[in-house]
Formats: C-alpha cells, sequence, structure tokens
C-alpha cells in the first residue's frame, strides 16, 4: 500500500493554545516568507522581539546598503586593511583581523549589504498595538497540507479568526479576518515599515527621516499601492481587498486599514522589487497555495514511522514532516539561504556557504532536484567573482567565499576567510543532482564551475617534498572552528573531502570528453596526505592530539570523513573507535544542530542503528525542534532558528531509510529490534 501522503503530513499540524515566541508560524515559498503570531499576523511584533524572536517579512530580493557617508556610497575589499600569511612559501593576505583605523571599514563589509524587514503586517485595537493580556482562548494550527494558518482567540473578549497564507509562487501575503470587532471599526490593520537594519530583526524603526512610503495609487476604495524607497534601494507594495477598504496614512511610515463597516475583510498584500502590474487577489493567493503545498506533499519522498513500537518513532517523523515544511519556505529559493532562512536575520542576513550542503543537499535524494536547482545557480552567475577571490592571492580556480551576500563579496571575519570546506560543496551537490538525475546538459551547463571550483582545489593543496603527498597547511580554519588557524595542518575531514571531490571533479570531465583535464586532479587525490591517527582514533587535525579532551568540543568534524562522504581508506575500526570516544565524552552542549545527523550518517555507514537514533533525538539544547518545526539552539539568543538541522535531519533520514551504494540492508540506519516499522517511498540511496 503506498503512504498516505496526506495523514502522514496532517497528523503534525503544530497547533499553540498560548502564545509560544519560540514557535512563531511562517508561511512562504522560498522566495518570499511572513512570519506571524499568535494572531496570525504580527500584532505583537514588540513582544516576539523582546523575547529574541523578531516577526520579519524578508525575501531573496529584499537588501538594503546603508550608505558610508553623504559622501561615499560603499566600501570594497580593497578599502580593507588584509593580515599578511606565509602559505608554504606563498604570501596571501586575508581580511581577517580588525586593524586600528581600519575599523569603520571592516564592520561596514561585515554589515552591508543586509536582508531587509520588508514590512510589518499586523493588527491594531483601538488604535493601539495588541498586547499579550488582550488575547484569551487562543487557538492557532497551521495546515501543513495547504500552507494555512488558522488563528482563533478573543480580544477583548470577542472572537476574532484570522485565516492567513502565502502564495506559492508569488511574493504575496493572503489574509482573511473576521470579527464584530471590523464592524465597530475598533479592529484594524496596520501595515508599518521600517529602515533597513543589519541586525536580527532587519528593521530600523528609529531612522524614520532616512527612508520614504509613498502611496502611489488607490483604486475603487479596493487596491492601494505604495512605492519605498530606502537610500539607493526601493520596492513595491500592493493592497487588493475583496471589499471595499478605508486607509490613512500616518506619520513614521503606518498606513491604517479598516473595513468600511464590515465584519469581514478578505485581502492579499504583495511585494515586490519592480513596479507591480498584477495583484493577486486573496482567493488566487488561497488557491495557489493549496496546490502548491498539495502537489509537494503527495510527489517526491516519503518516509512514514507512525506504525513503530519504539516511543521515539513519531517525534523523529514529525521532525522529519516538519522539516520539509520550513526547509521548502524558508530556504529552497534563488539564493543559498542564510542559517535562519526567511525568517530573520543571522550574520546581518547573509549566507554561509558551508551550510549549503546541510542545508539542501538532502533535496536530490528526496526526488525534489528542482528546488536545488534554484539556487545552484547562483553559483554560476558569481563564478567571476568566485575566480577574482583566488586571483587575489595568485591561486587558480575559483574560491568559494563563505559569509557573502547576494553579490558573492567575502566578508571580513576571523573565521570566514580562512575556512575552506565550503569549497568542495558544489562539486559533491552538482554529483547527488546528476547521480539523482543522469543528464548530459547538466554536465554542460555546470561544467566551468565543476572545472574552476576543482582548479582552487588542485592549486590550494601543497605537495610535500619528502612524502610526495598533498597536504592541507595553515593558514586555515577547519569546520571545527576551534582551532588555530596557524597550527591548523591537514584536517582530517578537509583532507578526505578533497580527496573525495577532486574524483568526483575527474569523472565529470571524463564524461564530458574532456578526461585530461582530470589527470591533475587525480594525481592529487591519489595522493592526499594520511588521514592523522593516535591511540586508535581519527584526530581534528594532524597536530591536535588532545581532539579528546581539550577540543572535545563544537563540531566533531572528523566524523564526517566516513559518513556525510565516503571513503575506501577509512579504516573502520578505527573510525568505530572514534565515533565511540565522542559520544562518551564530547560536550554537545558546544555542538550545532547539523552535528547530530552527521554522526547519525557515520554510524549508519558503520551498521550502527543504535548510534544512529540516539544521535539523531539527543536531548541537547542545540537539537530541539519547536512546535513549528524550526531547530533551535537553545543557548544562541541570535539563532532563535538553526535551518541547517532541519535539512541535515533530511539528508541523514535518507541515508537511514534508503541506504547508500554497496549497502546490501534495508533501512540500515534503523534498529533492527522489531520496534521500528519504516515505510519509505521515493528516497534514493546516496550514490556512494
Amino acid at each position: 500500500m503506498p503512504i498516505n501522503r496526506y495523514s502522514l503530513v496532517t497528523r503534525h499540524n503544530p497547533k499553540l493554545n498560548h502564545i509560544d515566541v519560540r514557535s512563531p508560524f511562517t508561511v512562504g515559498n522560498g522566495e518570499f516568507a511572513y512570519t506571524v503570531d499568535i494572531t496570525g499576523m504580527q500584532s505583537l511584533y514588540d513582544y516576539y522581539k523582546e523575547n529574541d524572536n523578531p516577526l520579519c517579512t524578508l525575501s531573496q530580493w529584499g537588501w538594503h546598503t546603508t550608505p558610508v557617508s553623504s559622501d561615499r556610497y560603499s566600501y570594497t575589499l580593497q578599502d580593507v586593511e588584509m593580515t599578511e600569511y606565509d602559505y608554504a612559501g606563498r604570501k596571501v593576505t586575508y581580511a581577517v583581523e580588525c586593524k586600528k583605523g581600519n575599523e569603520e571599514v571592516y564592520y561596514w563589509l561585515r554589515q552591508n549589504p543586509h536582508r531587509m524587514n520588508l514590512g510589518r503586517l499586523g493588527l491594531i485595537y483601538k488604535g493601539k498595538c495588541i498586547q499579550p493580556e488582550d488575547l484569551s482562548d487562543i487557538h492557532q494550527s497551521l495546515n501543513l497540507y495547504t500552507g494555512t494558518i488558522e488563528s482563533n482567540f478573543l480580544l477583548d473578549g470577542v472572537k476574532c479568526k484570522v485565516f492567513t497564507c502565502c502564495h506559492h509562487s508569488k511574493d504575496a501575503i493572503a489574509i482573511q479576518i473576521e470579527s464584530d470587532l471590523l464592524k465597530e471599526g475598533s479592529l484594524k490593520i496596520m501595515l508599518s515599515f521600517p529602515y533597513g537594519s543589519a541586525d536580527i530583526t532587519a528593521s530600523d524603526w528609529e531612522k524614520v527621516d532616512k527612508h520614504e512610503t509613498i502611496v502611489i495609487n488607490s483604486i475603487d476604495h479596493t487596491s492601494l499601492l505604495v512605492n519605498r524607497r530606502l537610500d539607493r534601494d526601493a520596492y513595491y507594495v500592493g493592497v487588493k481587498s475583496d471589499n471595499e477598504i478605508t486607509y490613512d496614512v500616518k506619520d513614521n511610515h503606518k498606513i491604517v486599514i479598516g473595513s468600511s463597516g464590515q465584519d469581514e475583510i478578505a485581502f492579499s498584500t504583495t511585494f515586490s522589487k519592480e513596479p507591480i502590474q498584477d495583484l493577486s487577489t486573496y482567493d488566487e493567493a488561497l488557491d495557489s497555495s493549496k496546490l502548491g503545498w498539495k502537489d509537494f506533499w503527495e510527489n517526491g519522498g516519503a518516509i512514514d514511522l507512525h506504525k513503530s513500537k519504539d516511543e521515539r518513532a513519531l517525534e523523529l517523523e514529525r521532525r522529519i514532516v516538519l522539516s520539509q515544511y520550513v526547509s521548502v519556505v524558508n530556504s529552497c529559493g534563488s539564493m543559498p539561504p542564510q542559517e535562519t532562512g526567511l525568517t530573520c536575520n543571522s550574520w546581518h542576513g547573509k549566507f554561509h556557504l558551508e551550510m549549503y550542503l546541510w542545508h539542501l543537499a538532502y533535496l536530490p535524494l528526496w526526488g525534489r532536484t528542482e528546488l536545488l536547482k534554484r539556487s545552484l545557480g547562483w553559483y554560476k552567475e558569481h563564478l567571476k567573482e568566485a575566480k577574482d577571490n583566488a586571483s587575489r592571492n595568485g591561486f587558480k580556480g575559483a574560491k568559494w567565499p563563505k559569509q557573502v551576500a547576494y553579490d558573492a563579496v567575502d566578508s571580513p571575519s576571523p573565521i570566514a576567510t580562512l575556512l575552506i570546506w565550503q569549497q568542495p560543496h558544489i562539486i559533491y551537490m552538482l554529483e547527488m543532482v546528476y547521480q539523482c538525475n543522469p543528464c548530459d546538459t547538466l554536465l554542460k551547463e555546470y561544467w566551468e564551475v565543476m572545472k574552476e571550483t576543482a582548479d582552487f582545489m588542485a592549486d590550494y593543496a601543497v605537495k610535500n617534498p619528502i612524502t610526495g603527498k598533498y597536504e592541507l597547511v595553515a593558514p586555515l580554519i577547519p569546520a571545527q572552528e576551534a582551532h588555530n588557524p596557524l597550527t591548523t595542518h591537514n584536517p582530517t575531514y578537509e583532507l578526505e573531502y578533497w580527496r573525495f571531490t577532486l574524483r568526483i571533479a575527474a569523472d565529470w570531465a571524463k564524461r564530458i570528453g574532456k578526461e585530461e583535464q582530470g589527470y591533475e586532479w587525480l594525481e592529487i587525490s591519489n595522493h592526499m596526505a594520511d588521514l592523522p591517527v593516535k591511540d586508535g582514533v581519527y584526530l581534528a587535525h594532524e597536530n591536535c592530539p588532545d581532539t579528546f579532551t581539550k577540543f572535545n568540543k563544537d563540531h566533531p568534524s572528523m566524523l564526517a570523513a566516513y559518513g556525510l562522504i565516503y571513503s575506501d581508506r577509512v579504516d573502520k575500526n578505527i573510525m568505530k573507535n572514534t565515533v565511540e570516544a565522542t559520544m562518551k565524552g564530547w560536550d554537545f552542549a558546544t555542538t550545532w544542530g547539523w552535528d547530530f545527523a552527521m554522526i547519525a550518517m557515520t554510524a549508519t555507514r558503520l551498521k550502527d542503528p543504535d548510534t544512529a537514533i540516539e544521535s539523531l533525538l539527543m536531548n541537547t539544547p542545540n537539537n530541539q525542534y519547536a512546535a513549528s518545526g524550526n531547530n533551535t539552539q537553545g543557548l544562541r539568543k541570535d539563532l532563535p532558528l538553526y535551518l541547517p538541522g532541519n535539512g541535515s535531519l533530511l539528508l541523514a533520514v535518507a541515508m537511514m531509510a534508503a541506504g547508500y551504494s554497496g549497502c546490501k540492508e534495508d533501512t540500515p540506519g534503523f534498529p533492527k529490534n522489531g520496534m521500528w516499522q519504516i515505510e519509505v517511498e521515493n528516497i534514493a540511496p546516496f550514490p556512494y
């Protein structure tokens, strides 16, 4: 019997009966998202912000740059005082240290451009913002199958009902409100706009003189068009109602909308980088949401665990289902996602390319390659910037940065500019796409990205004149960022990742009829330095004998060398010892959301499903999943959600449920103790 997708999804519809600032619900489509409070809108904005979970309206295109001054618009990397290093006899410079006198340049480049909050859309009561104590008898639910939120509550003792959704392919919110308070005129809608900000809220509500809100059109008392201008950035907002509305433009960029004496209002609000030619109606947006989400859930992969006897199974199934929803809403757009997606800002709204794999590498395995292709194109579009990044220090090829905005400009950072494990990701993910959907067109379309990425990796590896092997040498920061970049040498995971992906690049060269271009990559791959071992366990890197005593925190990244990727030279007994040492002595309060999935994949390859399940569901502060489905970093106020945790979960369970190349066992990541019953549809095994 096929899996009943509707039952699988809807039994995990999140429900709230109280204000839970950890679990605001979000509607969106990967390009645009709107996050709401318990009223189904952004009515309690200040309360959620004060509790470190700001409510934002964000998009892939909505970025703002704060001018340096009235005389100068921007800085460039040429204005940064670089830190100079010796890299195997080669002089290299990176924007690592914030040098005295260069602070303004350094921090301006870190914070600009930043993603901006496009506007707050919420309810006001009797001309004032609603307070938590004004609400009672709260019942809110998110219907995952339709992408719609229904919010019921009493406001000052009077019933209110709000229905919220997002158009599945346009940047438009649809909202329906029912209440007698509308008819009497005490309940209204406020659309307000902030100046741009690099902080978590993506909003600056104080600089009212720094931006413009211009009502440019009002049609038949049912529509409203607004032009927003912030320095050199601009966008447009349109409101369209099914019935007559009133509107009043207030000071400080606020527009108050009323329902013209009716007890119900249904309207849409569209946001656009370009002038709006066609406003969606409420019904159009609602129909699009229902059809789009139904199509999503009825196609692609599915994993059903509800018949299992293990008491952890239903919680794992909940996390799997909700992780798919929050990933589509926040991460599956035209650019690699930031770690908090389109919910709020992290690191000034910029995205981290070392997290791209954890966010979205699961998609081809789940039969959702088209969603991944939306953002893969960003690499093609910014290949020139990546090549400039490499040539700045005399390297061949393309060097992909860590922390960037849409423009692909590397951000100054004591960590970001020295990190390297983001480099092979695009090779691995392209190969994932190819293996799940073999296509000559893909090979040709992304050959230049593949080639230039591998060329940098080959040039970056240093040949040891004594051993004849290729090494990764200082200065570098490995995935486990706790290490000194000047003493880090041959990190285990990065060594094996270099070896693994250079072989993939050589395979691409052969497939495309350019085999000779892959000879150097194969030569380096076949002669990478040996993986560092001490006392029967793999080390974080060659100069870290105290990996499990002094450095047993942050990411146990050496485990990824035989989990996330396959290695035919990893000693399975040594890796098994390494997993056991990690599970026994690691400080898991310091790990991040994706670490648990990484451990689960390694345990799965080592035929240790008990450890796979244990790690995936470990009860630690950073492995919690809120009612909304968001993976939360419990010890980080600046990360109310952490989407690499959600994406890595989906990557791990794909391997646990469908296996990997050469695996002869069904569902290898689940214990065979009679407590687990797993139904799997349309999940592809790992190709390696």
